[in-house]
């Protein structure tokens, strides 16, 4: 032991110390533990360090915290350490983190009060629940409730539901939950909806019991027992309740922030309303009863709505509006008495002022009179034994008994209501057993506590001892159960403080004694209370500063309750003389509550006037002095009884117990406060059940989950066969005190902390594994990186050291290189100095020579120049002279021009800087700008002239001054050349001046005229660029435009392709759901029917029980039957497709525009038959023109017939008025009416039948006649002597076969007008059959006429909508079935005008060839007149006689069974052989026998499906024909649309004389309401494996840990024996799927099945998943995504995947998603919002509140994250709904499928027994 307590107080453990404000905190060890310490250190949560010091005496160390793992469990009792601050931790992270408000305790369920709606309620988690076991689903008050129910069926033992908890804690709204469930599951045993009556009780009790406090606003002030019983087939057949200990006082008291009862205040707000003006109310706040509190309005809450809600359930509890008034009246009547003043007269009396107000209307509506009232609410009689007097009371006095009175008529109301409201609940059905529920209040302890809180907490002292004892009892039965040695557990027992107060000499003894003393107070007894019991019971003490209290210590804790009003609340005393007055009352109600006690009162005789009722047997033989007995108990003595009979019911039923807390004091939502829950805790035992649970073997464990759980602390050799024997072992080497833990049969018991003992050594192995794991990984990775890095230098080095090589080698390669540059630059350097130096030498040379030779030269040259400039010096002056002359005139030509040019380039630039001109340029910019370039190109030619001259000139001017120079310095030397000349060099260097100035100005004017080109130019340019740009953007604009028009019809198409999908799908949802909603019509008329034929069949069980013998059953049974069926789901259809409107009127309608379309078709086809008719008589007047003889005969004997019949027809037809006249006073057959017209078109239509049919006699006699004329005729035209015996031969014959003829043909007539006849005798009788119907319809309206005045308005009106409704489908039946003959009358005419158009042509015919010759006639034989009918091949038509068909249905259907013979035939056989059968009966035209065989095959095909609607293989196989029936209909039915795939032998097999349309719909719905049973049989078959295959078992084994469960135990995730896995869902699968194409379904109907089976897999799994929080965890979310695979590959295997299967599943899939994704930062919530889509938030919140670790290593998710994704998905627009519609049946069509098979190849085996069917 101590090596194992500090092997647990090691460093990090972290333990529990007590806190002052918290209760309890949670701190960490920093230090180990050893023996011998006398404090711990440890660390707070906060980071603060403290010194924990141990108690010296018992050295108790603080309490260990569980394991992570364990915290958050649904049950306390799987908690390995079970202490108080385990449980208070548990349930505070359950409520605070996760939003659960529901906790087992081991057989309790703790429900901590919310303060807010949650949608946990509904009718899809009652269905949920249902069936289940309590510990499979997460904590839930509804699996309380299965689990009393299912107890009840199984154990055939009542049950009991004790919800207890003070104010405020919802034990109200449990109850009332707890009811719904049973209401809800199973439903009533008749048509009382008496479910609806038990729930209907609460709103009552709510409004007359319950008030707001401070602490609840909807508190229960009194305590009571509702027990709903149930008949033997476990449904509610009605309920009784009891009540406890009403609190009386609250009628004319009300603390702060309180109110009254609720009814006061919506009575008050509903004060305006007409019928309570009367009641002469106001506001709340004008009423002393109801403004004490100050707080009349409770916020959220609207008084007047709830009094509507009060009024309607009274009504459904059959009190009517009168008996309601009277309520209010008397309610209304108390109101006013609070408001009485009454004022002192002197100090001894007091008076009431005359004429006061509210007693008057306090007289006026109790019905008393006022003198009465005044005199006995200030006076008082008293008895003596001689005298009687009156004694004025004082006004306090006055007052009290004012009140007294008031309490006492409020006790006296609740009491009557809560009986009447029993006997609304009553029923005369046996009762088989009951559950109870129990909702009493909780232990309570005010500031000060009276007589009240004293019956309240000696209630729950009993309460609580038959808790402890039920605990001790289970936790026996265990014990022994598993055969665990059983040892005594010491628990607290309350029985000394019980015997404290009940006991002789007791509390409440005491009290009472004192209450008969004549001088009895409060003090006196409060002294009996200090002497008798302050020395001899601890439990008992006296309070140190009062002398009139007492303390008594509870079992939650010490109460001190306040002496003072204990006497006069338990005496309960009213004045006499007041309840006297109240018996003379003329208001009949009050008088009724006043009546004597035997009557008033409960069957216990207990006074009125305490609030308690219960209803306990007393033996019948009581006598009146017992009854007068029992009118003198005390309240106390009375609630003792009946407290005692409480418990002796609950005793003697099996309770389930449901403990409400209040988590804080303020009404907040999910705030949680430490203190108040701890001492709730202490109160309501649950911390006792721990205690008790912790004293012996808390946990346990079957050995196979102790197996898989601790497998990892077991070695190889450990491991054996045996599982017990190794757990055994394995025990014994790990625990090594043997009283930590006992083996039991199936289980092993340990002691409290033996769990986290063996959690922490598996924690430990697991984490050395880890470690190992972690070091060998480690390592794995560490050499991995050594060896990629030493790869990695390697490889640096080797490219290092090539690099290094090739670096070695190019250095080489450059220093061979630089040295033959060197050389090569060396030699280039010496050969050029060698060069340059021959080069200078040879120069000098040159240069020496030259200039020598030069000297020579010059010197002969000189000679020979001077020679020769003598000869043109002479020349050049004569020339000179010459071109002087040339240049003057050229010069002033030049000036001219000059002159010229510089004006006209003046009025150019005038020109140019004007705006005329520049506009100009503008205009014609482009042509400007090619001038332009024009002149600039001129302009640059002249500039180059003018250069070209200018270089000329300066040519001329060189050459001239150097000849100039050589002149002049020739001419030094001659003087006289020089002076001559000496004016006319003067005159050249003149020339030269002006020609250098006018060259600068020339070049002047050049420069100028190249500037202004080319700021010309450049201007150009400039404006070019710039249109250049204008272009470029225009462009880019164009572009741009173009692009975003692209783009914009783009998004246009894309948005109108989005539209018209979206349209497309939502008209799709629409359709769906129409045809959803539909379908749903036809199951709940299915239902119907179905309810319909068990009512059938129970009554006639009843009459054969009533009457033994044999009765014959109706042969139109089977007829009437399908007609209803055809008419009701004709109906349906109608509804269906008008959706919400008017049933009557739509049916009305739509049936009148049929009749009326009918009607006028059939006058059309009787106007062409007499047309044809005529034409045919006019044909046949000419062909017999020659035989006028006959003519006449015909006449004679067409008028006598005629006549004959005429007289027959209007005597039937007069009869057949005179009956419907004398019925006319009911209106149904009356003249005018639809009936009478239709009767009257169908006489029309067989009198012209007959007249037709008249027709063809005559006319085949007239030919008789006109070939007898024929032929004597030919007998005097041909030679008598050769052909008179042939002729006279002929002749008889001919006689003798007219005569056969016209015979038959007489029979033919005759039958024919008998059967008319006998049709119309039995149209007359089904009239007078109608008529009388309607006589009893109208006798039982009237009947419920007079049973509807009786009920409340409200059920009146629902009553008279009910008949409406019945009657309208009545004669919508009639109707159709009317039309319906109209429809066989026009097939029947039609068919007639066939026959009778082949007979005429046939005799046309023959007269042809009567005309032919003399010789023919002779030679060739007269043919008779009906000529045989040709054999034909085989049609593909199977013929059967009438009475054959109840043979064909037998064989057929009702005796085929799918296995054996019918799996061995073609598929779909039996609806190929009704088919043909159908052909053949179209063929004859035969209508009747048409529509008995659809009528036959629809009913045989409903009655086997409710024989065997449980086999699947049944229903599959009925459901393949129906369709395939369907299917032929459509194929053969004439229509174009399914003849496209036929072959032209097919569409020789047509229908050809009746349109099935209707019938198609009739077996379209059949096929829907088979379809609806194929998938429910298909959903009780899938049910049981769903859970525990997709969630339960363990595919991958060894992925998920068992953890330690508590004492509801769930379903184990290990294969046993007999559990479900996956693979049986696959196999059951495989089994559907191929049961269903061997029957050859559909493959389309084959895609839908699959997808709804997939669909009810995936919503059973996710909620299932959402309702249970041990499934919750990452690696059940891996389990679930290999189990989606593996049917995903099932889908994939049978070629399924394209069905919407797999889509199905997607809620499922992103749960398990969901949870096996990161759930810590943001972008993980931005990743859930995005890939949960297909999960609503409520169900992605609820799984991230569930998911729970299962290993130490996993994460909880926190608040804060679960917070961030509610905040992301605020604005999803979704249904708030959390769990999926297992219900929900997917809207089935039937894509039509034509059939290859040809008809006339199909053979009937002979093991169908159809030998009777004839091919045709």
């Amino acid at each position: 032991m101590n090596r194992e307590l500090e092997y647990m107080f090691l460093k990090c453990a972290r333990v529990w110390i007590p806190d002052a404000e918290e209760v309890w905190k949670s701190a960490e060890l920093t230090k180990d533990y050893k023996g011998g310490d006398v404090s711990l250190q440890l660390m707070l949560e906060d980071g603060k360090n403290i010194e924990h010091k141990l108690d010296p005496k018992t050295k108790n160390l603080p309490y260990l915290r569980n394991p992570d793992i364990l915290v958050g469990e649904n049950d306390l009792t799987a908690l390995s350490y079970l202490h108080e601050p385990a449980v208070l931790h548990n349930l505070k992270v359950r409520f605070i983190d996760s939003k659960l408000i529901y906790t087992y305790c081991g057989i309790v369920l703790v429900a901590i009060n919310p303060y807010e709606t949650l949608p946990i309620y509904g009718t899809d988690i009652i269905n949920a629940y249902s069936g289940q076991n309590m510990g499979d689903m997460d904590p839930h008050i509804f699996a309380v409730a299965e689990e009393a129910y299912k107890q009840m069926a199984r154990d055939e033992r009542n049950q009991s539901i004790i919800v207890s908890g003070e104010s405020g804690a919802g034990k109200t709204v449990s109850a009332k939950y707890a009811m719904r469930y049973f209401a809800t599951v199973s439903g009533s045993a008749s048509e009382a909806n008496v479910e609806e009556k038990v729930l209907a009780s609460n709103p009552i009790m709510e409004a007359i019991g319950n008030a707001k406090t401070t602490r609840n606003d909807n508190s229960s002030r009194f305590g009571k027992y509702i027990e709903i019983g149930f008949d033997n087939r476990y449904r509610i057949i009605g309920a009784n309740m009891r009540t406890y200990l009403l609190e009386k006082s609250r009628v004319v008291f009300q603390a702060d922030e309180e109110r009254n009862y609720h009814i006061f205040y919506q009575l008050c707000a509903s004060a305006h309303l007409p019928e309570f003006k009367a009641l002469k109310l106001s506001s709340a706040n004008d009423f002393l009863y109801t403004r004490q509190g100050r707080s009349p309005v409770i916020d959220g809450v609207d008084d007047t709505k709830e009094l509507c809600t009060t009024r309607n359930a009274f009504s459904l509890l059959g009190i009517n509006e009168s008996y309601q008034m009277g309520l209010f009246q008397v309610l209304a009547a108390i109101l006013h008495l609070g408001n009485v003043e009454i004022k002192d007269r002197d100090a001894d009396s007091s008076v009431i002022p005359p004429n006061n107000r509210h007693l008057m209307a306090f007289c006026e509506l109790v019905g008393v009179t006022y003198q009465d009232m005044s005199q006995w609410l200030c006076h008082r009689k008293l008895k003596t034994a001689t005298e009687t007097y009156i004694k004025p009371l004082p006004r306090l006095q006055a007052t009290n008994a004012r009140d007294a009175l008031s309490k006492h008529i409020y006790a006296k109301l609740f009491n009557w209501i809560v009986e009447h409201v029993n006997k609304a609940l009553v029923t005369n059905v046996k009762q088989h057993s009951f559950i109870g529920v129990l909702d009493i209040y909780g232990f309570e302890t005010f500031e000060i506590n009276s007589f009240e809180q004293f019956c309240i907490n000696y209630a729950n002292e009993k309460l609580q001892q038959q808790f402890n004892m039920h605990v001790f009892k289970l936790e026996q039965e265990e014990y022994m159960k598993e055969q665990i040695p059983w040892t005594l557990i010491d628990f607290y027992d309350n029985q000394p403080c019980i015997n404290l107060i009940e006991a002789k000499m007791g509390v409440l003894d005491l009290l009472d004694e004192e209450c008969r003393m004549p001088k009895g107070s409060d003090d006196s007894w409060a002294q009996k209370l200090y002497n008798t019991h302050l020395k001899t019971c601890s439990l008992f003490e006296k309070p140190r500063m009062s002398n009139r209290a007492f303390i008594i210590q509870h079992f939650a804790d010490k109460v001190e309750y306040q002496c003072e009003g204990f006497l006069e609340k338990n005496k309960d005393t009213v004045n006499e003389e007041q309840i006297n007055v109240m018996k003379a009352s003329k208001f009949d109600l009050l008088v009724e509550l006043f009546q004597d006690e035997e009557k008033a009162t409960s069957p216990t005789g207990q006074v009125q006037g305490t609030g308690g009722r219960t209803r306990l047997s007393i033996k019948p033989d009581k006598s009146r002095d017992t009854s007068s007995k029992e009118h003198k108990k005390t309240v106390g003595c009375q609630f003792r009884n009946s407290l005692q009979m409480l418990m002796d019911t609950l005793n003697a039923t099996t309770p389930h117990y449901v403990r409400c807390i209040k988590p804080n004091d303020f009404k907040l939502a999910f705030s949680f406060d430490p203190k108040r829950a701890v001492q709730q805790l202490r109160a309501c035992g649950v911390l006792e059940t721990i205690r008790i649970s912790a004293a012996g073997f808390p946990s346990r464990w079957t050995y196979q989950e102790f197996f898989s759980r601790y497998r990892v602390l077991m070695k190889q050799k450990d491991v054996l066969a045996d599982k017990k024997l190794t757990c055994k072992n394995v025990l014994e080497k790990l625990v090594q005190d043997q009283d930590k833990y006992q083996f039991g049969k199936t289980k092993i018991f340990f002691r409290a902390g033996q769990v986290a003992y063996l959690e922490k050594l598996r924690a430990d192995k697991l984490r050395a594994a880890c470690i190992r794991i972690q070091k060998t990984i480690r390592c794995w990775l560490a050499r991995k990186k050594y060896l990629r890095k030493r790869s990695a230098a390697i490889t640096i080095q080797r490219f290092t050291r090539g690099y290094q090589a090739r670096c070695l080698a190019k250095f080489l390669r450059r220093t061979q290189a630089a040295t033959i540059i060197q050389k090569y630059q060396r030699m280039y350097v010496e050969r050029k100095h060698y060069k340059q130096k021959q080069a200078a030498a040879l120069a000098m040379q040159t240069i020496l020579r030259a200039y020598m030779a030069r000297q020579k030269y010059q010197a002969l040259l000189r000679e020979h120049k001077a020679v020769i400039i003598q000869k043109h010096i002479r020349g050049w002056l004569a020339r000179c002279w010459y071109k002087r002359c040339l240049e003057a005139i050229v010069y002033l030509q030049c000036c001219i021009r000059r002159m010229r040019a510089k004006r006209e380039l003046k009025k150019l630039k005038i020109e140019a800087r004007s705006v005329e001109h520049f506009k100009k340029l503008n205009k014609g910019m482009e042509n400007k700008i090619m001038q332009l370039q024009r002149k600039i190109d001129e302009q640059s030619k002249e500039n180059r002239l003018v250069n070209e001259r200018l270089v000329g000139l300066e040519n001329s001017y060189t050459v001239e001054s150097e000849r100039m120079r050589g002149e002049l310095s020739r001419l030094r030397g001659v003087e006289e050349d020089a002076k001559n000349k000496a004016n006319q060099v003067s005159s050249l260097l003149e020339e030269l001046e002006r020609l250098k100035k006018e060259l600068s100005a020339t070049q002047q004017e050049k420069k100028t005229i190249e500037d202004w080109a080319q700021s010309y130019r450049d201007e150009m340019e400039k404006m070019v660029a710039e249109l250049k740009d204008q272009n470029g953007l225009l462009k880019k604009e164009k572009d741009d435009l173009n692009r975003l028009i692209q783009e914009q019809s783009q998004q246009m198409t894309e948005k109108m392709t989005r539209a018209i999908a979206e349209e497309t799908q939502q008209l799709e949802t629409d359709l769906n759901e129409e045809r959803s909603r539909y379908q749903n019509l036809l199951s709940e008329h299915l239902r119907l029917e179905e309810k319909y034929d068990d009512l059938k069949e129970e009554m006639a069980l009843s009459s054969n029980v009533s009457k033994p013998g044999h009765r014959r059953t109706d042969s139109t049974h089977s007829s009437n039957e399908s007609e209803y069926t055809y008419n009701s789901e004709y109906a349906e259809l109608e509804d269906g497709t008008r959706g919400r409107e008017d049933v009557t009127r739509g049916i009305d309608t739509s049936l009148t525009l049929k009749l009326q379309k009918r009607v006028t078709e059939l006058e059309q086809d009787k106007q062409l038959l007499r047309n044809e008719l005529e034409n045919r008589e006019e044909q046949l007047q000419r062909a017999s023109a020659m035989a006028r003889g006959a003519e006449l005969e015909y006449e004679s004997l067409k008028r006598q017939e005629l006549e004959s019949e005429n007289k027959k027809l209007k005597h039937d037809l007069e009869e057949m008025r005179k009956s419907l006249l004398g019925n006319a006073a009911t209106g149904a057959g009356a003249p005018g009416s639809p009936a009478y017209k239709v009767l009257l078109e169908q006489l029309n239509a067989s009198c012209e039948e007959l007249e037709v049919r008249k027709e063809e006699v005559l006319i085949l006699r007239s030919q008789l006649v006109s070939q007898k004329e024929a032929m004597h005729h030919k007998e005097t035209m041909t030679e008598p002597s050769v052909y008179k015996d042939d002729v006279s031969k002929l002749k008889d014959d001919e006689v003798k076969q007219a005569y056969v003829g016209l015979k038959d043909t007489n029979r033919l007539l005759e039958h024919q007008l008998q059967t008319q006849r006998r049709t119309y005798d039995n149209e007359v009788e089904s009239l007078r059959s109608e008529l009388q119907n309607v006589k009893e319809e109208n006798n039982r309206q009237q009947q419920l006429l007079a049973q509807n005045l009786q009920l409340p308005p409200e059920a009146r009106i629902e009553a008279s909508l009910q008949h409406e409704i019945t009657r309208l489908t009545n004669e919508n039946l009639d109707l159709m079935e009317q039309l319906e003959k109209q429809d066989r009358t026009i097939r029947k005419l039609k068919k007639q005008l066939k026959v009778y158009s082949k007979r005429i042509g046939e005799m046309g015919a023959g007269q042809t060839e009567g005309q032919t010759s003399p010789g023919q006639m002779v030679d060739e034989p007269i043919h008779p007149v009906n000529i045989p009918r040709r054999e034909k091949d085989f049609q593909g038509m199977l013929e059967y006689k009438k009475e054959d068909e109840m043979k064909l249905v037998k064989n057929l259907i009702l005796e085929l069974k799918p296995r054996g013979v019918a799996v061995n035939l073609i598929p779909g056989l039996p609806s190929y052989i009704l088919f043909m059968c159908l052909r053949h009966a179209d063929y004859v035209n035969d209508d009747q026998k048409v529509r008995t065989l659809l009528t036959s095959t629809i009913n045989s095909i409903k009655k086997i499906l409710k024989k065997r609607g449980d086999d699947f293989e049944t229903v599959s196989f009925w459901l393949a024909n129906t369709c395939r029936f369907l299917h032929c209909l459509k194929q053969y039915s004439g229509d174009e649309q399914f003849m496209k795939h036929n072959t032209s032998r097919q569409n020789e097999h047509c229908l050809s004389n009746f349109d099935l349309a209707e019938y198609r719909q009739v077996i379209s719905d059949l096929a829907i309401q088979i379809y609806q049973q194929l998938i429910k049989c298909m959903e009780n078959i899938l049910q049981p494996m769903i859970v525990s295959g997709m969630l339960e078992h363990e595919t991958i084994q060894g992925v998920s840990g068992v953890k330690p469960t508590g004492l509801r135990k769930r379903t184990s995730s290990i294969a046993d024996e007999g559990t479900y896995t996956l693979d049986s869902i696959l196999r059951q699968l495989s089994a559907f799927h191929s049961t269903m194409c061997q029957h050859g379904t559909d493959p389309e109907l084959i895609k839908q099945v699959v997808k709804q089976q997939f669909y009810i897999i995936g919503a059973v799994t996710l909620n299932n998943l959402l309702l249970r929080k041990d499934m919750c965890s990452w690696s059940k979310g891996m389990q679930i995504r290999y189990n989606v695979s593996q049917l995903e590959e099932w889908l994939r295997d049978k070629g399924l995947m394209t069905c919407g299967a797999k889509e199905t599943l997607e809620p499922l899939i992103q749960a398990a998603q969901l949870l096996q994704v990161k759930k810590k930062t943001d972008e993980d919530a931005e990743a859930i919002c995005s890939m949960c889509h297909a999960l609503t938030t409520a169900q992605i919140v609820k799984v991230l509140n569930l998911y729970t670790p299962v290993n130490e290593f996993e994460e909880r998710v926190s608040v804060a994250f679960i917070r961030t994704i509610q905040t992301r998905l605020r604005d999803r627009c979704e249904s708030p709904q959390l769990l999926m519609d297992t219900k929900m049946i997917y809207p089935v069509t039937f894509p039509f499928n034509p059939s290859c098979l040809a008809l006339e190849t199909i053979q009937i085996p002979s093991s169908l027994n159809l030998g009777f069917l004839t091919r045709v």
